[in-house]
């Protein structure tokens, strides 16, 4: 959407920060011991609860309809042909033959039944999983509205909220489903200090999501390594 365009007042740019890929924020120069704190608890909100959404799962459903659809018309054929006189087809003989002469406990019948339980078990868990980890389900505060923000995207917000926070370096921010992960590195005030207001700005942050369920937070802060 685009704002309406007042003659008289001018745009004022946005503060830049350095550029970073989708989801992804500055990396952490140096492994070395953090100074960790208590997850602060997921803030509650009183708006609509929303599920979340259910991938429509295109590229499986077609690709078994297409194996249900050439096995059963290929089946039904050699079955009128055979109906009609004519002999089977010699896929249907020899699988027949295969099958009739080979024992149970023979490695390409088990190896086929392992092929066919698995199969079964994806298609059951696609049936009964919503998919789409990537788009957190956002508050329904109006009926008949349903909306979601994708976790790269939400970490991306977290980490220009932290990045301006006096005394960070640099940060690194871990989206999940259920809590949001914060590394930092601090090259000057007191970690605490740093900590106490990436704790305010991030909670604050997570609260202005709109996400229906807000994710818990976990802040560390480390001193920069020493080189050399």
């Amino acid at each position: 959407m685009t704002e309406p365009h007042e003659p008289e007042h001018r745009t004022q740019p946005l503060p830049t920060t350095p550029s970073v890929e989708q989801g992804t924020v500055l990396e952490l120069d140096r492994s070395a011991s953090s100074a960790a704190h208590d997850p602060v608890p997921a803030q509650q909100e009183g708006g609509g609860r929303a599920g979340r959404f259910w991938s429509a799962r295109r590229i499986p459903a077609a690709i078994l309809a297409l194996v249900v659809l050439g096995g059963t018309g290929l089946l039904l054929y050699d079955v009128a042909a055979v109906r009609a006189d004519h002999p089977a087809m010699q896929w249907r003989r020899t699988l027949a033959d295969e099958l009739a002469g080979r024992p149970l406990d023979n490695v390409w019948v088990l190896a086929g039944a392992a092929a066919a339980v698995a199969i079964g078990l994806w298609l059951l868990v696609l049936a009964v999983t919503p998919g789409l980890r990537d788009l957190l389900p956002m508050r329904r505060d109006r009926p008949g509205v349903r909306a979601g923000l994708d976790r790269a995207a939400a970490a991306l917000v977290l980490r220009d909220r932290a990045i301006e926070v006096s005394g960070v370096q640099s940060v690194r921010v871990r989206m999940g489903r259920g809590k949001v992960g914060v590394r930092a590195v601090s090259h000057f005030r007191e970690l605490d200090d740093v900590r106490a207001d990436l704790d305010t700005v991030l909670g604050t942050g997570i609260k202005e999501l709109g996400l229906a369920r807000p994710p818990s937070l976990s802040v560390h802060v480390r001193r920069p390594a020493k080189k050399g």
